[in-house]
């Protein structure tokens, strides 16, 4: 039986549809400081933007915060409370750039056509933290995107909607490198006050009290080659990101969520410390829970470093020593003596793997 679960946001009352435990400080803030600084420039700071949500201020300059759905979603409460404009999800979407998405929009960007970059996108969307679940499908000549409530937003929804196309659209048109012009928007709610201004920001017809959440456009931009197109780039961010994610069916959901911290981890994996106080345990509760899965953090890290130096060995031209660096070595001997240990064979195997 499919549970509900009910919270007191800043907009209302929000139900979620299933049994997904809000409270997983699983997303990073990929993408929101564009809400961020859309408040800035009607004067809120952040500080008043993110008070009662639990997120903290310095986190829009952290890389490696994570935060919850009910924060994320208490951030869109506070946006909609706070804003003077009323179409300031609109706005927010188009001062989006390609680094506010991090590894995965540079994922899109180098993928060979505008097909694989959606391909993946909508693979590793769970990368983003969004809260309207989408799907893509092709009917005929016509491409959809497809939106999915599945957390009764009530009130919010006009805006997470809002924030979403209009973040998509510039997201789409960095990775095209021309305007992305679709062909019809469909929405499942009455038109709102900001209403007139989505034709002009999101350049197609709208229409309002549609019985979907529907974004139509043509589908021959799907096989038309991306300018940025990097296969090796584009390989690796795939494989790496699925295998990592390739468990969530059936992981334990702690141990899950502290690979896709990892997996967005910047600047070196996360001590177990650091990673207990993102997840608001203590290490000693951290180590126990991780005992009682049959695991350990250093197994976690250790299998996280070994898939990635397996991937940099095969797929990239980065020599031992950068990649003994980017998983957390800063001493190449240790790395070849971890390698294998973790693998029983030695880097050298790997690189004429690739060769071959």
């Amino acid at each position: 039986m499919r549970k509900s679960i009910a919270f007191e946001a800043p907009a209302g009352r929000i139900t979620v549809r299933d049994g997904s435990d809000l409270d997983r400080p699983l997303h990073s803030m990929l993408g929101l400081n564009a809400l961020v600084d859309a408040m800035s420039a009607q004067g809120v700071g952040v500080e008043r933007l993110f008070a009662g949500t639990g997120i903290a201020p310095q986190a829009v300059s952290d890389s490696q915060a994570r935060i919850s759905h009910r924060q994320k979603i208490a951030l869109f409460g506070k946006v909609r409370e706070l804003s003077n404009d009323p179409a300031v999800g609109l706005l927010a979407g188009q001062r989006q750039r390609l680094s506010d998405f991090g590894v995965y929009g540079y994922a899109l960007l180098s993928s060979a056509t505008f097909g694989e970059a959606i391909d993946f996108g909508v693979k590793h969307v769970r990368l983003a933290g969004p809260v309207i679940e989408k799907t893509f499908r092709v009917a005929g000549n016509v491409a959809i995107f497809e939106g999915h409530d599945v957390i009764d937003l009530g009130p919010l929804l006009p805006l997470a909607t809002e924030f979403w196309f209009s973040s998509m659209q510039m997201l789409i048109s960095r990775v095209l490198e021309r305007p992305f012009e679709a062909l019809r928007l469909e929405l499942p709610y009455p038109a709102p006050a900001s209403a007139q201004r989505y034709e002009e920001i999101l350049r197609c017809p709208v229409a309002f009290d549609s019985p979907a959440m529907q974004w139509h456009f043509d589908a021959r931009l799907l096989e038309l080659p991306l300018p940025n197109a990097n296969p090796i780039t584009a390989e690796v961010s795939s494989a790496f990101c699925s295998r990592m994610l390739e468990a969530a069916g059936g992981e334990n959901p702690l141990v899950l969520t502290i690979k896709e911290i990892c997996l967005n981890a910047s600047g070196g994996l996360p001590r177990a410390e650091q990673m207990a106080d993102r997840l608001h345990l203590s290490t000693r509760t951290l180590h126990r829970r991780l005992f009682e899965a049959g695991t350990s953090y250093q197994n976690i890290i250790d299998g996280v470093r070994k898939r990635l130096a397996i991937e940099f060995l095969e797929r990239t031209e980065l020599s031992v020593g950068e990649i003994a660096e980017r998983t957390g070595f800063s001493d190449v001997s240790n790395f070849r003596k971890a390698f294998r240990k973790w693998t029983n064979q030695t880097t050298t195997y790997y690189r004429d793997r690739r060769a071959s």
